[in-house]
């Protein structure tokens, strides 16, 4: 049975016109196999080296999506440039300034006292003092 599909697609093959103007008319221009525009392009190429180099190195495509790498990238490079800003602000402020500022902080500090000891004391042991003072009060009475 297969021996005569086969028998059949020879007839078929030989019904079937085949490329013999070459040989009859060599005035013709002969017909060029067309490019694919995709694989053509240098970007294209660019980015098919690059991942088959990637892929001989051993490393494997990132799981994170290319957006995402950039906004962490760019917020990155934000975050940097302000501290650098911040930096160099402080390193350019005129010592009038600076003593303006250390000023402004002592006034801080004087305006408001750290808190007393007492005041940091455990609850337990500030209600303990208070009983003492209202039972020495009422002993003086």
């Amino acid at each position: 049975m297969y021996s005569e599909i086969q028998r059949e697609r020879a007839d078929i093959g030989g019904l079937m016109a085949r490329p013999e103007y070459r040989e009859w008319n060599p005035e013709l221009i002969k017909p060029k196999k067309l490019l694919n525009p995709v694989k053509a392009s240098r970007s294209h190429q660019e980015l098919h080296r690059e991942l088959l180099m990637n892929h001989r190195r051993g490393l494997g495509v990132d799981s994170k999506p290319e957006l995402q790498r950039v906004l962490e990238h760019r917020r990155r490079n934000q975050l940097i440039k302000k501290k650098e800003e911040e930096l160099e602000a402080k390193r350019l402020q005129c010592p009038f300034k600076q003593e303006l500022l250390r000023r402004q902080q002592r006034l801080n500090q004087l305006e408001n006292p750290p808190q007393r000891e007492e005041d940091q004391a455990p609850e337990f042991i500030r209600v303990r003092e208070n009983l003492r003072r209202t039972s020495a009060e009422e002993r003086a009475l």
